[in-house]
């Protein structure tokens, strides 16, 4: 299941090219994408999701709500942030994953809190527009069906991420990270715990347990062919060599690949300008 769909597909409206880097301090459009995603971590199984949603970006002195997250722009200290990211993944019918068939569906997810980002180097603008930063989110998860919510656990989730601007094209943006995933008793049980009543010939009973989930390589890469219109694409791939639970019937697979792309479409900007020359990743 992918981790940064939607993420992605703001990744896709969040910076387009302006005059001089100004850009709108309150924008309006729809983004949209797609692809080949794991049903769930560590599955054996691949399946095709879309998405279609609005969004809202607002580029504002103190906050701001884009790709970044929901962020004050104070810093707590030079090259420190704190900021609120969130996440989701799809749904998964068991009915399509043949070695859940017969247990519960796996509904949407949604993962939202802090992030401690931490910038630990800055090219020159002019000659190097490129960062290397460090990311540590700490994110309540939630699945629904859309009739309730329930609470899933909480997720670690570091990586180490390099962002170089302007590659190829005027105003693209590349970001290849590298990171680790661990998941509270919860979490983990939500994708591996087979309850005594769904054990059968080949899926016994398991109950799983808290910790190390896996890696993963993301890259995405964005491109803005007009002032309303990006277009992204991305992948991931996923290694669950030594995790926790290795174990369990419902692990399948020591590698995930996944591959999305996306489009977004400015549909209203605001004539309030923001200039974001000398912050040109924000």
């Amino acid at each position: 299941m992918i981790r940064r769909l939607a993420p992605l597909l703001l990744c896709a409206a969040a910076t387009l090219p302006a005059q001089a880097q100004q850009l709108p301090v309150f924008e309006v459009g729809i983004a949209g994408g797609g692809g080949s995603v794991p049903a769930y971590p560590a599955s054996s199984q691949n399946q095709w999701r879309g998405l279609l949603v609005p969004y809202l970006i607002y580029r504002g002195d103190i906050f701001r709500a884009d790709d970044g997250g929901v962020r004050a722009r104070t810093s707590l200290s030079d090259g420190v942030e704190l900021s609120v990211s969130a996440s989701g993944g799809f749904h998964a019918a068991s009915s399509d994953i043949t070695v859940r068939e017969g247990m519960p569906d796996l509904d949407w997810l949604g993962e939202i809190g802090p992030n401690l980002r931490f910038i630990l180097w800055r090219g020159d603008y002019e000659a190097s527009p490129a960062r290397l930063v460090v990311d540590a989110p700490v994110r309540a998860v939630f699945s629904t069906d859309w009739s309730s919510i329930s609470f899933r656990g909480f997720t670690f989730a570091p990586d180490i991420a390099y962002e170089r601007l302007h590659l190829f094209s005027r105003y693209a943006r590349l970001r290849v990270a590298a990171g680790v995933l661990f998941g509270t008793d919860r979490y983990t049980s939500y994708f591996y715990d087979v309850a005594p009543e769904y054990a059968r010939p080949g899926r016994p009973a398991y109950d799983s347990s808290p910790g190390y989930v896996g890696a993963r390589l993301t890259f995405s890469y964005r491109l803005p062919l007009t002032e309303r219109i990006s277009v992204v694409v991305g992948g991931r791939v996923e290694n669950f060599s030594g995790a926790t639970n290795a174990g369990s019937p419902l692990y399948r697979s020591e590698w995930n690949g996944t591959v999305v792309a996306g489009f977004a479409v400015s549909l209203w900007q605001s004539e309030a300008r923001v200039d974001v020359s000398s912050e040109p990743f924000d």
